[in-house]
């Protein structure tokens, strides 16, 4: 809205205080600040509050507002007297207010850093989360305006504004004044006050999905007259669902004495409607999209599934038409599932939905599945169909305009009837986001994820999201690091899902193959190397061998304590003349299922070659079963996996030695807690378990992707088991870091008035600035002629480098421009007449002296912030060959002791740290002690955007850095911090 206050140009309306949040019952509001238009909608709302309210807000009857009052509630300067309102329908339903005080509690303007809070909620929309949620958003407002605390006069009675205050997890303090609560709230965000925050958005926008996976009632809006069209294939489909709700068809072009079609009831709009419709499914042309919207928010429909094309994947005006669709759905309190998209599936027996264009409803089963693609979603369904897999939910989100993957998985984390999460992703509209949403949900159940559009540098039509600009390679590694499943094709994602929603995880990366086939069994033990599995040597029970043959070996394989998963090869068996027998697929599964129930909880995958009915039979183990949950010990922590050791806990947060060097297993099934340190809050439910006992057996036509497949299970178990330990930030850190004083001369280099665009530092300035953190860095002294080279090494101290800084010389060894161990005058003088001779003049060269540092091995480590991703930490070793193959590691700040371990470990040349062909093994520790030193920095410090450490030098005892640079600029705006909104793209 266009507000009209009288203000002046410094305290002009605030509009990115404008949000649109997600309530704790899944509907949405909109918070605004109040402007002198509001003043009937102010007035209106009051009268629609209860006496008893009025009462707990006033302290005394009032039952209306004086013209005083509206003008005193509407006018704000929104520095020193800000109110904000929440709106569903452009009508007020909440409000809260705050005036700055100084110490004596009254009126002030700043430098007060105190403000006096009050709330007022409508009766009706009590309990629904509206004053938490403008808590935050109060509190967000007043950090902005300089103010610290808020102080608030609640009646003893009003439970529920005091645990509001309460449970917000701010610092707070109490006392019994007068007659009332007297509450002080510090505003700075706390551990808790974070926590509190994101578990309740977690339950909110799991909440808001779950509205519309399962609606008591569904309207098909647009379904034609004649059969065909996409909303009589809708309702067709809902239909043959068996859909438990109520359904409706819906188009204003039905003639009046219409009363059904295909035997539902039919009107020409929602206000014909004797109920209010839960979900609505709208497949009207783009231009009549807006009036089903509004026809659906004026009767309360709580979600939208928008299946009509025309939108942003046409270009800017379709954009705008999409933007405006999502603002007048959450205007209504509504979310919206596309445009464009194919539709949304729930197989759960209580609700059977198929509001989708997808002819046939997939089986029960316990993968959860979103796509961003209907094409991709059709093939998915499809290859999940044929191999005998059944899905929990489905959602195919076209534009994903609102409901996106990170409400998926806010779904998935808490749904019972979902093991395994599969996502096609093509854009990732807030990473930083995705990853603390996936990391907790991978904690209690695996996430597959086939990022597409991964190397145009753009968002696929119609997504209008941010383009994140970090490489491909980088969000695959932060992915790693979330715990995410990420695979590179939809067939690889399919293949892991089966396996992970039908099979425990295996305890380590030993496998056992066995077969009928010797040349099928060596293929994959070949393809097991390949994946850095460790395969024992394939059993081949010869082409004579039977289903109970089979049996057997499985047995014996599962209950042997050396290995942690199966592969089992089978081809067709030759009969008497020659010819194959292909039959005698479901003698053979039924065999192997036998096996995989009588044993220890392992996983199994079957590589077969034209077995005919083996797959079918294999898939046709329950997988419907029960939600699998870990019963807890009276401690209240998870009890152990079915098979595992007792008193078997995860590995230590203390990386290998080596890399590659897997550390011993330590359970037999899955282990993990229900829950990782990040969030601590507790869910309303239990999560689901994978499974602890082999049910439906999974089948690939080829050994490289049942290897695959596995390998992927093997990483995610481990990382699951490091997960239920989280890594910590050593407390030395805070012992050695100079935070304040860093602080103090960041302000100072950037100024009061920074360039946005930042500004790099001098040498000095960054070693002064490292240094603040206990980061060294070896000084040098510029050398622009011979006789200075001399100067500079007598007062350093011989022996020196002599180095080329120019830009296009950084870094450079391979071109000559630098020489080492110069360790006399002589020496120094022929080494800056070579370089001057072979590369050019002084002036271009920008040499310097140094002194040498200790021998080791080179490397690079960086830090930088992405916009969208945040701040990411880099290691890798210096050189060409590290950047022609891209052999760097990422991880997200703040890093962990865990991380910096797993950082140096996981690059390829890591052997080279660790004694490589009989060399020393260099100082690994000190180099971990850097990256989270550098950690520390960027994540005290937003303003320090990029950090490059090249070279560090790592000898066998301690490191040398021998060069930094350093970028400063105003902050990055935090929204992982701030108050709970939706996305507005």
């Amino acid at each position: 809205m266009e507000p009209t206050p009288e203000l002046s140009p410094h305290h002009a309306y605030p509009d990115h205080w404008e949000a649109d949040v997600v309530l704790r019952d899944g509907g949405t509001a909109r918070i605004r600040p109040i402007t002198t238009d509001d003043a009937e909608r102010l007035v209106s709302f009051y009268e629609q509050v209860s006496d008893e309210s009025k009462y707990y807000r006033f302290f005394a009857p009032y039952p209306r507002l004086s013209d005083r009052d509206v003008h005193r509630f509407t006018h704000h300067d929104y520095v020193d007297r800000v109110g904000l309102a929440v709106t569903i329908g452009g009508e007020f339903i909440g409000t809260v207010r705050f005036d700055r005080i100084n110490e004596q509690g009254r009126p002030a303007s700043a430098p007060a850093d105190e403000a006096e809070v009050a709330f007022l909620v409508q009766d009706a929309h009590q309990g629904r989360g509206v004053a938490s949620a403008l808590l935050e958003h109060i509190a967000a407002v007043a950090r902005e305006r300089g103010i610290r605390r808020f102080a608030a006069e609640v009646l003893p009675a009003n439970n529920k504004m005091i645990k509001v205050f309460r449970d917000a997890g701010y610092t707070q303090q109490r006392s019994f004044e007068d007659g009332s609560v007297h509450l002080t709230l510090d505003l700075e965000p706390t551990e808790k006050s974070l926590a509190v925050q994101r578990g309740r958005e977690q339950r909110a926008e799991a909440r808001s999905v779950q509205r519309l996976l399962a609606p008591g009632s569904v309207a098909v809006i647009g379904t034609g007259r004649t059969p065909g069209g996409v909303g009589r294939t809708v309702l067709r489909n809902l239909l043959a669902a068996g859909f438990t709700g109520r359904t409706y068809a819906v188009n204003r072009a039905f003639d009046e004495g219409l009363a059904t079609l295909d035997g539902v009831p039919a009107h020409r709009s929602l206000g014909e409607i004797d109920e209010q419709v839960d979900l609505a499914v709208i497949a009207v042309p783009a231009h009549r999209v807006p009036e089903a919207v509004a026809d659906c928010g004026e009767h309360g429909v709580q979600g939208l599934v928008v299946l009509s094309a025309g939108y942003a994947e046409r270009g800017s005006a379709g954009r705008e038409l999409q933007r405006e669709l999502v603002r007048q759905a959450r205007s209504y309190g509504m979310r919206i599932i596309g445009p464009n998209a194919f539709g949304i599936i729930n197989t759960a027996e209580s609700v059977r939905l198929n509001a989708s264009l997808a002819p046939e409803s997939p089986a029960r089963g316990r993968i959860g599945l979103f796509t961003q693609s209907g094409a991709i979603g059709i093939a998915l369904l499809s290859g999940l169909h044929r191999r005998g897999a059944g899905l929990s939910s489905f959602i195919s989100a076209g534009n994903r305009a609102d409901v996106s993957g990170n409400d998926f998985l806010q779904y998935s984390f808490e749904d019972q009837d979902t093991d395994v999460a599969l996502l096609y992703l093509e854009s990732l509209g807030n990473p930083r986001k995705f990853t603390r949403l996936a990391r907790r949900t991978a904690a209690v159940k695996p996430v597959v994820v086939v990022k597409g559009a991964r190397h145009s540098g753009t968002n696929p039509p119609g997504h209008a999201v941010p383009v994140s600009r970090i490489p491909d390679a980088t969000v695959s590694a932060l992915m790693r690091q979330a715990g995410v499943i990420r695979v590179d094709t939809v067939t690889e994602m399919v293949d892991a899902g089966l396996l992970l929603a039908g099979q425990p995880l295996p305890a380590g990366p030993r496998v056992a193959i066995l077969g009928n086939s010797e040349s099928l069994g060596l293929l994959t033990y070949d393809a097991c190397l390949a994946e850095g599995l460790r395969p024992r040597p394939p059993r081949d029970l010869t082409t004579a061998a039977s289903p109970q043959d089979f049996r057997d070996a499985l047995a014996e394989a599962l209950a042997d304590g050396t290995c942690d998963a199966v592969i089992v090869t089978a081809i067709p068996w030759v009969g008497e003349n020659g010819e194959a027998e292909t039959g005698d697929g479901e003698v053979l599964a039924a065999a192997l299922r036998g096996a995989a129930a009588g044993g220890p909880a392992k996983p199994v995958a079957v590589v077969h070659v034209e077995i005919g009915g083996l797959a079918e039979a294999l898939a046709a183990a329950s997988s419907t079963a029960a939600p699998r949950t870990r019963p807890t010990t009276l401690a209240g922590r998870p009890a152990a996996a079915p098979g595992a050791p007792a008193g078997a806990a995860p590995p230590t947060a203390t990386a290998p030695t080596e890399p590659g060097t897997e550390a011993p297993a330590e359970t037999a099934g899955a282990a993990g807690t229900t829950r990782t340190a990040e969030t601590t809050e507790p869910a309303e439910t239990e999560a689901a378990e994978p499974p602890a006992r082999p049910g439906r057996i999974p089948a690939y036509p080829a050994a490289e992707r049942a290897v695959r497949a596995m390998a992927e299970a093997v990483k995610y178990a481990q990382w699951r088991r490091q997960a239920a330990t989280p890594g910590k930030v050593p407390e030395f850190l805070d012992e050695t870091t100079d935070e304040p004083g860093a602080a103090a001369l960041i302000d100072t280099l950037l100024g009061t008035a920074p360039d946005p665009r930042g500004r790099p530092l001098t040498h000095d300035e960054a070693r002064e600035l490292l240094s603040r953190y206990g980061i060294p860095v070896r000084p040098t002294l510029p050398a622009p002629d011979p006789e200075a080279a001399v100067a500079a090494a007598a007062r350093l101290g011989y022996p020196v480098a002599l180095k080329t800084t120019a830009p296009h010389l950084r870094h450079r060894a391979d071109l000559g421009g630098v020489r080492l161990d110069l360790t006399d005058e002589d020496a120094l003088r022929r080494a800056y007449a070579e370089v001057t001779e072979l590369l050019g003049k002084p002036a271009e060269l920008l040499p310097v002296v140094q002194s040498m540092a200790p021998r080791g091995v080179d490397t690079v480590v960086r830090a930088s912030i992405d916009a969208a991703a945040g701040a990411v930490l880099s290691f890798g070793l210096a050189g060409a060959p590290s950047e022609l193959l891209g052999d760097t590691a990422h991880r997200l700040v703040p890093a962990t002791d865990r991380d910096a371990a797993e950082l140096i470990r996981s690059i390829k040349a890591a052997p080279v740290l660790f004694g490589w062909r009989g060399s020393a093994p260099v100082d690994t520790p000190a180099l971990e002690e850097l990256l989270l030193r550098l950690s520390r920095l960027v994540d005290d410090h937003p303003e320090v955007v990029s950090v490059a450490l090249e070279p560090v030098v790592v000898a066998p005892q301690g490191l040398t850095v021998l060069g930094a640079t350093v970028r400063l600029a105003p902050p990055p705006p935090r929204g992982d911090l701030g108050p709970r909104r939706l996305p507005n793209y």
